[in-house]
C-alpha cells in the first residue's frame, strides 16, 4: 500500500471498459464458425502494429491500424466473408461497455475521484465509444494517444495524464486489461490495477500490479 491518497482513477479504454469482440459479435452467425479465430487476430494485430510503429519512431492513427489488422484477419481466415468489412469498422466505432463498468464507474465517482480515459484510440474512436456507452458524464477527461503521437506503453503517453490532471503519478490508479499496458503504468510509476477477465498467468514480474481483480465491480471495495 502507498501513502498517498489517491486522486484519479484512470482507465484503459479497449478491453478495459469496452469489450474488443463486440464487434464480431453483432456478426457472428454471418462470420462463420472461425469468428472467434478471426476477432482474436483482428485484435492481435491491432496491438502488434501499435508497438511496431513507436518501436520505428513511426505514428499511424489508431484507427487506420484497426483497419490495417482487419484486413489482415480477412486474409488469415478467408471463410469470412469480406463484405462484412464495412459492417465490422462500424460496430468497432461503437463497442459495448462491459456491463461492470457503468457501475463501477458512478460508484468511484460519487466518492470525489476524477475519472478519466487514458487510450491508444484515436480521438474520433473514443469520442465514439463513450458517447454510445452513455458514460460520458463519468469522465473528467478522455486522453488519447494522438496528442504524443506514440503508443503505449512509452512513458510520455502515461505522462499526458499527469501533466493534464496537475497530479503526481502516485496519486493514480490506473486500470487496464492489459499485463503489458500495467508493465507501462507500474513503471511509470501509476498505481496499475489488472483486470485479469480472461484469467491470463502473470508476467513482467519485475513490474507487478498494485491489485488483481476479475473484473471491474471490485474496484469500489478495494483499499489502496
Amino acid at each position: 500500500m502507498i501513502n498517498v491518497k489517491a486522486q484519479a482513477y484512470v482507465f484503459d479504454a479497449y478491453g478495459t471498459l469496452f469489450d474488443v469482440h463486440a464487434a464480431i459479435a453483432r456478426h457472428r452467425a454471418e462470420a462463420g464458425p472461425e469468428a472467434g479465430r478471426f476477432s482474436e487476430i483482428w485484435r492481435g494485430k491491432q496491438l502488434e502494429y501499435s508497438w511496431t510503429m513507436t518501436l520505428a519512431g513511426q505514428y499511424v492513427d489508431f484507427w487506420t491500424l484497426t483497419e490495417r489488422a482487419l484486413d489482415y484477419a480477412f486474409a488469415c481466415v478467408p471463410s469470412v466473408d469480406r463484405a462484412l468489412r464495412s459492417r465490422l469498422l462500424e460496430a468497432y466505432l461503437k463497442l459495448d461497455p462491459f456491463p461492470d463498468a457503468p457501475n463501477a464507474l458512478t460508484e468511484l465517482k460519487s466518492r470525489g475521484l476524477r475519472l478519466a480515459i487514458l487510450s491508444n484510440g484515436s480521438p474520433r474512436m473514443l469520442d465514439a465509444a463513450v458517447r454510445g456507452s452513455g458514460m460520458g458524464g463519468l469522465l473528467d477527461a478522455v486522453f488519447s494517444v494522438d496528442v504524443v503521437r506514440a503508443y503505449k506503453p512509452r512513458p510520455e503517453v502515461y505522462a499526458l495524464v499527469t501533466d493534464s490532471l496537475n497530479i503526481a503519478a502516485p496519486e493514480v490508479v490506473f486500470v487496464s486489461s492489459n499485463r503489458w499496458d500495467i508493465m507501462g503504468a507500474a513503471t511509470f510509476g501509476f498505481r496499475p490495477i489488472w483486470v485479469n477477465r480472461a484469467g491470463m498467468p502473470d508476467e513482467y514480474t519485475d513490474q507487478r500490479p498494485a491489485q488483481v481483480v476479475a473484473d471491474l465491480s471490485a474496484l469500489p471495495s478495494l483499499t489502496l
